[in-house]
């Protein structure tokens, strides 16, 4: 495979994140205070007060993984590119 195939998959790869996070906020943004206080108050039921803040720590520690993985991936694919005009 190519780096412009492989950039192209990767554009894709993308996009389609992007659409899955539109329509994780549609879907929360038609959410009103009822449903945003029952489902914070089934967390604390289940998790307890002490482990939510764990788990919060966790996902931004996977998430801040995931952004700094795709920078890398970016870097890796422009350089690819330059060096493939050259």
């Amino acid at each position: 495979m190519t780096y412009s195939q492989s950039y192209l998959v990767l554009l894709c790869k993308r996009l389609s994140l992007q659409i899955m996070f539109a329509n994780l906020l549609l879907f929360i943004g038609s959410m009103g205070g009822w449903e945003v206080f029952l489902i914070i108050s089934a967390m604390l039921l289940l998790f307890g007060a002490k482990k939510i803040p764990e788990l919060a720590r966790g996902l931004g520690k996977g998430i801040r993984e995931f952004k700094d993985a795709t920078k890398e991936i970016n870097k890796e694919l422009e350089s690819g590119m330059q060096e493939e005009k050259k």
